[in-house]
């Protein structure tokens, strides 16, 4: 399915930027991407590109995973507190 909707886009995309050489259908097209490039068919300049330092992803994924463990261990306790799951405390000294 995922494949089949790639094709589709990818298909209209090509249909939608598609400059003919001579004018008429069925001749030599050159497709041109409009993130790369203009209309005229110039290189566009690089993007500006952000850096992401370990300091900035440590600034998001703690804080996500210090409320994640905060959520599941309320909710064990609330599961345990109503009985609905509560492990047993078997002996394995055999």
């Amino acid at each position: 399915m995922a494949s089949a909707l790639g094709r589709l886009v990818r298909l209209s995309v090509l249909r939608n930027t598609r400059t003919s050489a001579s004018g008429g259908p069925g001749r030599a097209v050159t497709p041109c991407r409009s993130a790369v490039c203009t209309s005229s068919g110039g290189i566009l300049p690089k993007p500006k590109k952000t850096p992401f330092g370990l300091i900035r992803i440590a600034l998001v994924v703690v804080p996500f995973l210090y409320v994640g463990t905060l959520i599941s261990k309320n909710f064990a306790a609330l599961l345990e507190e109503h009985d609905i799951f509560v492990p047993e405390d078997d002996d394995d000294d055999d």
